[in-house]
């Protein structure tokens, strides 16, 4: 295999030379390195004109397949009878779900094909329905504000502790109705889920699997307490008191928990950050923002596929089938690479740029397709424009004034640190 050895100031010009020079056959996306460097986008670029069904035999998570255009993603996507979910299969993710030494065999909803799938996800689609989005909007909105008055104008802060963080826990909590002096359990709950031990966030895999446990024991109190209390809106109560999920096994309970949890939580506070340093870097959008507010209902999914704040979902093919010209043999791991999709030139017009009045913003994969769609979708856009609209009420300008720090993960396109300035009106 090609050693790979890229240096962080190498230009776009420079990297993708150093692409083109990689055999076809060795390059592996799969590596975290490239997304915490923000160096992907080459080689994706390259796979998307040379070979978009890409077979990489070796890598850290065993041969996958990567699938990175538009329209053969979304063909994978929306055929759930063909490419499983299974966590039992693998799952979602290109690490296998039970594979890891924290011997955690996990499941959650998202991770199920149907039926069970879609009894579950049903148990808890009322916390995100239009009625609840309704009643969510007033309270989201007088927390951003606060969250936004209480900052220090013309000195440096970390735009993700001090706002990203904030209002997605407030919310998760919220939805959980979770103990709120204890809300930042939340946050690091998702961080721990999502985390490569030794990367930082935890030591090794037996700190995560505590962490897990204990977020698991943590939850089964507050379920106790509102088992057999019907009428509850909280995600908690409506799991309770559902029958397709009120039995669940311990390790599918703590499952499910964490999709929750890192599905209104991860996700929405990667699009806040990324829409500072989108505007940052196009700053004629920036200008074009200020002039006309409005356009903050379509900018708002432009953020979504530019950040793409899930880089990747995964399947497991059930049967022999075929993509894009090239054979999938039954069981071979199929990566359907988002964040390639939707840079996809052969799809989406200007794909590399922001532009916040597109005319087709929602044209993206972010939130996926077919029954495993996000669920929260829309919640995770009504926070995006709140705090899009108490932003320009009050600052003229949100300056980056530092280079933004990445997660180290090919799964969470997260950024975990993001100095700003901000300028009043």
């Amino acid at each position: 295999m090609t050693t790979l050895t890229i240096s962080p100031d190498q230009d776009s010009a420079e990297l993708s030379r150093f692409v083109a020079g990689i055999p076809l056959a060795e390059i592996d996306v799969s590596r975290p390195s490239l997304f915490q460097s923000d160096k992907i986008g080459a080689f994706f670029e390259r796979l998307r004109r040379e070979d978009p069904v890409h077979y990489c035999a070796e890598s850290s998570y065993g041969p996958y397949w990567s699938i990175t255009r538009y329209d053969d993603i979304m063909a994978v996507d929306t055929n759930h009878k063909v490419y499983s979910s299974e966590a039992k299969l693998g799952g979602i993710a290109i690490q296998d779900m039970h594979s890891d030494q924290s011997n955690l065999e996990l499941e959650m909803f998202i991770a199920m094909d149907q039926p069970k799938h879609d009894a579950q996800r049903k148990a808890v689609t009322p916390a995100v329905a239009p009625s609840n989005l309704l009643l969510l909007e007033p309270v989201i909105r007088e927390r951003a504000g606060a969250i936004l008055d209480a900052l220090p104008v013309g000195e440096e802060i970390d735009w993700v502790k001090s706002v990203s963080v904030e209002l997605t826990t407030m919310t998760l909590a919220t939805l959980f109705d979770f103990p709120w002096d204890e809300r930042a359990r939340l946050t690091r709950w998702s961080d721990v889920t999502t985390a490569i031990p030794g990367a930082g966030i935890v030591d090794s895999f037996e700190q995560r699997r505590e962490e897990l446990i204990e977020c698991a024991m943590y939850f089964k109190g507050l379920w106790d307490q509102r088992t057999d209390q019907p009428g509850g809106t909280d995600l908690i109560s409506m799991m309770a008191n559902s029958p397709a999920t009120r039995d669940m096994p311990f390790l599918e309970f703590l499952g499910n928990l964490l999709l929750l949890i890192v599905g209104g939580n991860d996700t929405t506070r990667n699009s806040i950050s990324g829409g500072v340093l989108a505007l940052n870097r196009h700053p004629d959008q920036y200008d074009k923002l200020r002039r006309d507010p409005a356009l903050i209902g379509s900018m708002v999914p432009e953020i979504i596929r530019w950040q793409t704040p899930l880089t990747h979902m995964r399947r497991t093919a059930l049967e022999d089938s075929e993509i894009g010209g090239k054979r999938i043999a039954k069981g071979e791991k199929v990566v359907m690479w988002y964040l390639s999709g939707n840079r996809d030139e052969t799809a989406i017009e200007q794909p590399e740029e922001f532009i916040i009045d597109r005319k087709n913003p929602r044209q993206h994969l972010s939130f996926g397709y077919g029954i495993h769609r996000c669920m929260g979708n829309r919640l995770a856009e009504l926070q995006l424009r709140i705090i899009w609209e108490e932003i320009q009420k009050r600052f003229h300008f949100v300056e980056v004034v530092g280079e933004p720090e990445r997660l180290l993960s090919n799964l969470v396109r997260g950024i975990t640190r993001l100095p700003v300035k901000l300028h009043a009106h």
